[in-house]
This record gives structure tokens, C-alpha cells and sequence, in this order.
């Protein structure tokens, strides 16, 4: 079994905070260090006893008041990650939204992607989804959720600018499998092609997205997180 992983969360819902809480110290994987209700009291928490990773919901209330439904509250978890990288960019951090929406995805990659996770939240009933989130994050990997992913490659592959718009429909096929962590095997058995097309396809997206001369251990990577950093200069505002 691997070295348990140290953890702080925070949500404000208090039933949510405690089940998650259960949830993963039940697992014997995961020591919660604290478990809390703001953003002020999640970086307060994380000062004091450095975890190894945070899981956040994205809403939280601010110092001095208590959660809306606006955009004020909207963004406390994505400005904690931020905060919390900062100061300490070994501790990874996993933020839980209700929605795939692609412009909180472009607001929390903005400065990069190491080391942040965005889930949606019904993946917390997933326990292995959200262990292996949790140590990527740690480890200083990033983790997009594929109905995220999904939204944002239907979104970038209609902008003519996009390095997407050079993909056929065929590779855009591959690279949302690719996105959901599966290898070359996996993709041929879900979209029944060849291994060898497959491998053919992956070259050409590699190929077309300028990521040929990167480490083959990170093209993978580069080639779902491009349009991430390309889309967050030309967010919807």
C-alpha cells in the first residue's frame, strides 16, 4: 500500500465536508489533516499543517460574509489553489465544481497546469478517481475532468484560429479519448480501430500541434492541455 496521502479539504456544505472526510479516511489511503468551511480558513489550515494535497470546492464564502450564488463566491476556491501554489508549489490542489464549465477551467489553469486537478463533483462518489486525482496532484500533475475536456474541445474546435481546427474529426476522436487517460489500446478498443491507426493518429496530432520535438512521456499531455493555454488569452468574457 502506498505512504498515506495528507490532505485538507474545504467545502462549506458541512455534510459534504464530513462524507468526504469519511469517504476518504475509510479508504485507509488518505489522512485528513483538517476539513473546513471557507477559503480564509482552507489557507489558514494549509499554513499549519502542510498537506501534501487540498481538495476545495469552488464555491466558497469569503472572509466576512457568508457564500452567494454570484460571481463573488464563484471563484474563492480557484483564488485559494492560486494562493496556496504560490506559497508552496509542492502541495497540489484538486478543485470540485458542479458544472464542466470551460471558464472556470481557463481562470484556474491561467499560470500553468502542475500540480491542479478540476473535477466535477459527482466524482467524488468515484473513490478511485479521486484517490488517483489526488496523488497526480501531489506528484505535480495536472487532472482534467473528461466532461471538461470534452466541452472544451467542442468549444476550441470550432474556433478557425485554434491549433485544433488542423485536426480532422478522426483525430479530434483520439484526442478526447487520449484526454480520458487512455492509451493506444484503449482508444482502438472504444472508437474499434487498429492499434497501428491509432499510433498513426497520435503522430499526426503531435505532428500538427507543433509537439514533435517534445519527450515523448509528455506529449500526451501537451496535446490535451494546448488548447488550455491557448483558449485562456481569448476566455469569454
Amino acid at each position: 500500500m502506498p505512504e498515506p496521502l495528507h490532505v485538507v479539504i474545504a467545502d462549506d456544505n458541512y455534510l459534504v465536508r464530513e462524507g468526504t472526510r469519511r469517504l476518504l479516511e475509510d479508504a485507509g489511503e488518505v489522512v485528513v489533516l483538517a476539513a473546513v468551511g471557507s477559503a480564509p480558513e482552507l489557507l489558514d489550515a494549509v499554513r499549519r499543517c502542510r498537506p501534501d494535497a487540498v481538495l476545495t470546492d469552488i464555491r466558497m464564502p469569503p472572509l466576512g460574509g457568508p457564500a452567494t450564488s454570484g460571481a463573488g463566491a464563484s471563484m474563492e476556491g480557484i483564488e485559494a489553489a492560486h494562493a496556496i501554489r504560490a506559497a508552496d508549489p509542492k502541495i497540489g490542489v484538486a478543485i470540485l465544481s458542479q458544472y464542466a464549465d470551460e471558464s472556470y477551467a481557463f481562470e484556474l489553469f491561467r499560470n500553468g497546469t502542475a500540480g491542479l486537478a478540476y473535477l466535477l463533483k459527482d466524482r467524488v462518489g468515484d473513490l478511485g478517481q479521486l484517490l488517483a486525482a489526488l496523488r497526480a496532484v501531489a506528484g505535480g500533475e495536472s487532472v482534467i475532468d473528461p466532461q471538461v475536456v470534452d466541452a472544451l474541445v467542442t468549444r476550441r474546435s470550432r474556433l478557425r484560429e485554434s491549433p485544433l481546427s488542423r485536426l480532422t474529426p478522426r483525430e479530434l476522436d483520439v484526442l478526447r479519448e487520449m484526454a480520458q487517460g487512455r492509451g493506444n489500446a484503449g482508444i482502438a478498443a472504444e472508437l474499434s480501430l487498429s492499434e497501428s491507426s491509432v499510433e498513426k493518429y497520435v503522430n499526426a496530432i503531435f505532428a500538427k500541434l507543433d509537439l514533435a520535438s517534445e519527450q515523448l512521456i509528455h506529449r500526451r499531455v501537451a496535446a490535451v492541455l494546448t488548447f488550455l493555454r491557448d483558449a485562456s488569452l481569448r476566455a469569454p468574457g
